[in-house]
C-alpha cells in the first residue's frame, strides 16, 4: 500500500488590523502584544509628527507612533476599538496606534504577492506585500520601513521626562 504524503504548503501568521476600512497586517514574530487603550498616551515635546506620545507598560517606556500619521492617511480620531500593537523592531519595543486588531491569521505564503506601486495612499517603501486571500486583500507592513530601527533605537532610548 502507497502511503499518501500531503505536502504541506508553507504558511505565515500575522496580525490583521485596520486603518480607516482598510486592512493590514504584520507578521506576529514581531508583535508581543496587543493592549487597549485604558491609559493616556503621554504627550512628549519635539517627538516626530507621527509620535503621538509614550505609555508606561508594566515599567517600559513605549513610544507610540500613529501610523495613519505616519504614512500620511486623514482618519477619524481614535476610538473605543483603537488598540496598540507592541512589536519588536531591531531591538526597541514600539507601540502601533491601529484603529482596531481585526484577527490573527494563518495565510499561504503563496497568497502573497509584491506591493504594487501604488497603494490605496501607503507609499509602496512601507509594505512588504499583499495578501489576496478570499477576496480580501491585506497590506503587509515592513516593519523596518514603517519605523527604521534606527528611529525605533532613537525612540526608546530617548529621555522621555
Amino acid at each position: 500500500m502507497k502511503e499518501k504524503r500531503k505536502i504541506q504548503e508553507e504558511t505565515t501568521q500575522l496580525v490583521i488590523f485596520k486603518l480607516g476600512e482598510e486592512e493590514f497586517g504584520v507578521n506576529i514574530l514581531q508583535v508581543r502584544e496587543i493592549e487597549k487603550l485604558d491609559q493616556g498616551i503621554t504627550r512628549v515635546p519635539r517627538a516626530p509628527h507621527f509620535v503621538e506620545g509614550i505609555i508606561n507598560l508594566r515599567g517600559d517606556i513605549i513610544p507610540i507612533v500613529d501610523l495613519r500619521k505616519r504614512f500620511g492617511l486623514t482618519l477619524p480620531p481614535v476610538g473605543y476599538n483603537s488598540r496598540v500593537i507592541i512589536v519588536e523592531v531591531g531591538e526597541a519595543l514600539v507601540g502601533m496606534l491601529v484603529d482596531a486588531v481585526v484577527e490573527v491569521l494563518r495565510i499561504p505564503v503563496s497568497a502573497i504577492e509584491p506591493p504594487p506601486s501604488i497603494t490605496k495612499g501607503v507609499d509602496s517603501y512601507f509594505l512588504a506585500g499583499v495578501a489576496n486571500i478570499d477576496d480580501r486583500l491585506i497590506v503587509l507592513l515592513n516593519l523596518e520601513r514603517a519605523l527604521s530601527p534606527k528611529e525605533a533605537k532613537e525612540l526608546s532610548e530617548a529621555e522621555w521626562g
